[in-house]
């Protein structure tokens, strides 16, 4: 009896040591196993092409080139969780490339001499070199690390040329991108990144701006609230600063909308890729706090920064099956730029909770 006593205090002893021991150590082997299968399924699925895995976004008969590459709408992605990194040394073009960035160039001076119009201006912009996601280790939220490269606008043109025949009979699509890895492509090829936001009033309205017509990239179509791109000259404080990304969508807020960041509340919930033409967006919602759509439309009757660059704006009832139904309209289903369908998705997803979006979604769909 006192033998079985002893054994079992020594046994109890011996359990606490060993927790004490090996607790931690166990819990980050677990860690490390889980994350390391999780990435082995993600390349194993990760075959945007093929219909089996990730696929770019899509609604019903709605089909996009936006691959949502992280977050989901749910949970947003912290502002000090994002690591922007600007690197040394200026976007490379291939020869062949830089000589339609040459063609690009003398175009403009030649229509300006010739008065025939105002030349393009040459911007000076930021190249995507990667964006890498990895997870905090206790909670897995994600650290988006994104490296960029400082570019200009014609040097975005001519890589935008991504159908044109090469002297070769390919094309820079061709030759330069894998359609399996989607993620992998080379900076000259990745000069345009950002941030598209999703704006709804203080009324539950939706705000759907329209592009100007003299716009040189999706002219026309249907957008996001506002749609403001990465500049040097105004996103960074010295060529080599890196810019903010919040600042950027800040900055777009005041410029497209007229709102200052003590009216509405900011936070980004992805980052997406349009794959078809490699054009990169960090995705925000942002509430307005008190302003409701019919104050908005008064405010922008006043005079915004960027007028030019919106024909038309829209309010629409920031429910999920008012969106959806606007989305899915037969006159506006192929009238969308490439990455707004997503952003509205994802906002209702954050405000509504996925499970909710997807039934109203698919009720939406089945009624076409």
């Amino acid at each position: 009896m006192d033998i079985d006593i002893g054994n079992g205090i020594l046994g109890a002893i011996l359990g606490v040591v060993f927790a004490t021991l090996f607790q931690q150590w166990t819990q980050d082997l677990w860690f490390k196993v889980r994350r390391r299968a999780a990435g082995r399924v993600r390349s194993l699925t990760y075959r945007p092409g093929d219909g089996g895995g990730w696929g770019t976004f899509s609604l019903g008969p709605l089909h996009t080139p936006a691959l949502i590459v992280e977050g989901d709408g749910d949970r947003p992605i912290a502002p000090d969780s994002v690591h922007v990194q600007v690197l040394d040394g200026e976007v490379e073009l291939p020869a062949e490339l830089a000589a339609w960035r040459a063609e690009i160039e003398a175009e403009e001076a030649r229509a300006e001499a010739a008065g025939e119009r105002r030349p393009v201006w040459n911007g000076e912009r930021y190249a995507v070199e990667s964006v890498d996601v990895t997870r905090t280790p206790l909670d897995e939220a994600p650290e988006v690390h994104l490296r960029l490269r400082p570019t200009d606008y014609y040097t975005f043109l001519a890589a935008q040329q991504l159908d044109r025949r090469l002297p070769d009979g390919s094309t820079p699509r061709r030759r330069w991108l894998d359609p399996d890895a989607p993620l992998t492509a080379p900076a000259f090829l990745q000069c345009s990144f950002a941030a598209n936001v999703a704006v709804v009033t203080a009324d539950d309205l939706l705000v759907i701006s329209r592009r100007g017509d003299r716009v040189r990239m999706a002219p026309g179509l249907w957008n996001s609230s506002v749609n403001e791109g990465l500049a040097r000259n105004l996103d960074a404080s010295g060529r080599r600063h890196a810019p903010d990304l919040h600042a950027l969508a800040r900055r777009g807020m005041r410029e497209e909308l007229s709102l200052e960041p003590h009216e509405y509340r900011l936070e980004l919930l992805a980052f997406v890729l349009d794959v078809e033409h490699r054009m990169w967006s960090a995705h925000f919602y942002a509430r307005l706090t008190d302003m409701t759509g019919e104050q908005l439309r008064a405010r922008t009757s006043r005079g915004v920064a960027d007028r030019w660059e919106h024909s038309a704006m829209e309010y629409v009832p920031f429910r999920t099956a008012d969106v959806a139904r606007h989305l899915l309209s037969p006159e506006r289903r192929h009238r969308w730029a490439p990455l707004a369908p997503a952003l509205f998705h994802l906002a209702l997803v954050h405000v509504h909770g996925r499970a909710s979006v997807e039934r109203a979604e698919a009720a939406v769909v089945r009624r076409l």
